[in-house]
């Protein structure tokens, strides 16, 4: 590692060499106020000029963007030059003065990025007066809202969409003071092939982009003296006690749970039931192709974001689907037909809430295609986020909570395998556990498949013999890298029998609905390091799986009386009825 010697504020440091003058302070020890996102791999190439900084020599003269600009031999940067802090306050101040500074009522109050630069810089409300730029407000589509009056055209979201998933749903449209961040031609996300992932607002430093709470349906249905049952995503667990302070990837499933008792569901279940029944169900239509020369490569169906993609871009290839609904979606049918039976309710008087790391799942479960008898599965979905807020609204101290436990009747039990769903490559080692005990009779001893597992996004491949039956399976996440999977299918050349695909890289844990992870709120200098994150959180589900005393969803007792009272068994018609779905081919851009 070749290393060059600077000076920051007269003090003389050796850092890397390929640095920019932000990294290098950072790792220094002093942070200059930016609003670039280095860590997540998405940088706006030095346009908002908030990181202004002093330099001279090694090729530097004055003042530098010192997201863009690279560290150099004998460099000398001067942060507290007043120059540069003159610079940096008016820059910010231009800023404001074209921004729609309401932030008592703005989503990302609390995480703001603009207004934590604003505080550093010390910028003055109101220094820069005029015309605004014109305000497009978008709140047609199910998942997302996009208000371009809190936009400040750093471009994050436009590379995150690009880097994640090879897409250019956002871009820059128009010019000058006439210029937003949109789909083409200033089109809602509705009329877009936006899959609703939610990766853009993850990076959005502003209230620009955001998920559309459900907040209030859940309100009404409570004050309405609906049956509200919650059902909780493994994903949340991980990541929730970030939003109060807790260190990355703490586990805090007890206080969760009674938090949401406090908040007044009836019934609180847990997710990992539903991904033991889609284990069950796909485990089962997986055998079935395999068995009787059925379409293969079979595809997961869990991430919404991915079948979103899937029918855009490839409506060709969705034979190759699973046909099972994701898990929240199956509990959610359980629950309006054999739960609600089994506690005399009408299932128009059950109100389904299921709380995900996912933005998407907004939009998945007002499909026609998750009803069953005209009755949705799930009636509303709330990010982890948005539980947070529910928390704090209600004056809930979390961290003083009881550790309390899911309710156990009828969905109570769930096993290690449907905790790793979260994690990219989770479902298919749930799957796998599964399927070999179907093909050989007897349980896998190690019971990890660990040569599929890894937070990373990209491609993972793997051979797994199953007592001399080899299935070549393949974990995906991002579409970026799925691209080059559903190409060799079909250009005919795909090896695989199974592939597993994610819609945001590193899975369920880096889901556009977890909380935001962000340089300047990070509480220690242990969790600085953001490229760890989603290891910390994928750490916390595997430890969970670890600690199960029952790891394979077809050894979960409440699983198996489900079948046997009211299902009959994997792929039959009930099953078909209730817990499997269709997708049909989209048009991207729609009039």
């Amino acid at each position: 590692m070749s290393l060059v010697n600077i000076k920051i504020e007269g003090q003389p440091y050796q850092v890397e060499a390929g640095l920019t003058v932000l990294e290098a302070a950072k790792k220094c020890g002093y942070e200059i106020p930016s609003l670039c996102t280095f860590n997540h791999g998405e940088c706006n190439v030095g346009s908002c000029r908030v990181c202004l900084v002093a330099a001279t020599g090694g090729g530097a003269r004055g003042l530098v963007a010192s997201c863009v600009f690279p560290i150099s031999e004998g460099m000398e940067i001067r942060i507290s030059d007043p120059k540069s802090v003159q610079a940096r306050r008016r820059s910010v101040e231009l800023l404001l003065s074209n921004h729609n500074v309401n932030c008592q009522q703005c989503g990302k109050n609390g995480h703001c990025e603009l207004l934590h630069v604003a505080q550093l810089v010390g910028a003055r409300e109101g220094a820069y007066q005029g015309v605004k730029s014109a305000t497009t407000l978008d709140e047609i589509a199910p998942a997302l809202v996009r208000d371009t009056s809190k936009c400040i055209l750093c471009g994050r979201c436009i590379a995150r969409c690009a880097n994640a998933h090879g897409l250019g749903i956002l871009g820059f449209e128009n010019r000058g003071f006439k210029t937003i961040v949109s789909p083409a031609e200033n089109r809602s996300f509705a009329n877009s092939p936006c899959i609703q992932c939610g990766q853009c607002v993850n990076v959005c430093p502003t209230g620009a982009l955001m998920e559309k709470s459900e907040i209030d349906k859940v309100d009404a249905a409570i004050k309405a003296g609906k049956h509200v049952v919650c059902q909780v995503a493994p994903a949340v667990r991980a990541a929730i006690g970030e939003e109060f302070g807790n260190a990355i990837g703490t586990p805090t499933t007890g206080k969760m749970i009674a938090a949401l008792r406090r908040l007044g569901f009836e019934k609180i279940y847990d997710v990992n039931f539903g991904a033991d029944l889609t284990i069950m169900e796909e485990g089962t239509e997986l055998l079935h192709r395999l068995t009787n020369n059925g379409v293969l490569p079979m595809i997961t169906s869990c991430s919404p974001g991915w079948i979103n993609y899937a029918e855009y871009n490839y409506g060709d290839l969705l034979d190759h689907l699973s046909s099972c609904k994701s898990p929240h979606q199956m509990q959610g049918a359980i629950i309006k037909s054999y739960w609600a039976e089994q506690h005399g309710y009408d299932p128009q008087d059950v109100f389904v809430v299921s709380v995900m790391p996912c933005i998407a799942k907004k939009f998945e479960s007002k499909r026609e295609q998750e009803k069953v008898n005209g009755i949705p599965d799930v009636d509303a979905v709330i990010t982890t986020r948005e539980l947070a807020k529910m928390i704090k609204r209600a004056g809930i101290m979390y961290n003083r909570l009881p550790d309390e436990d899911w309710d156990p009747d009828i969905m109570g039990d769930y096993t290690g395998a449907g905790v790793i769903f979260g994690v990219t490559g989770g479902v298919m080692e749930a799957a796998l556990r599964t399927v070999y005990f179907k093909l050989t009779g007897k349980e896998y001893e190690k019971i990890e498949f660990t040569e599929v597992r890894g937070h990373d996004a990209g491609i993972r491949e793997a051979a797994i013999d199953i007592n001399g039956t080899v299935v070549n399976v393949a974990i995906a996440s991002g579409m970026k890298s799925a691209k080059v999977l559903l190409d060799e299918i079909r250009n005919g050349t795909s090896k695989y029998q199974f592939i597993e695909i994610m819609g945001c890289p590193g899975g369920c844990i880096n889901g556009g609905g977890q909380p935001y992870v962000r340089p300047c709120f990070l509480p220690n200098e242990e969790d600085n390091i953001l490229d760890t994150y989603k290891e910390k959180r994928a750490k916390a589900l595997y430890s969970e799986d670890e600690r199960q005393t029952i790891r394979q969803s077809h050894n979960n007792p409440q699983i198996a009386e489900l079948y046997e009272k009211f299902l009959g068994e994997p792929n039959s018609h009930k099953s078909h009825e209730l817990l499997h779905t269709t997708y049909a081919a989209r048009v991207g851009f729609n009039d």
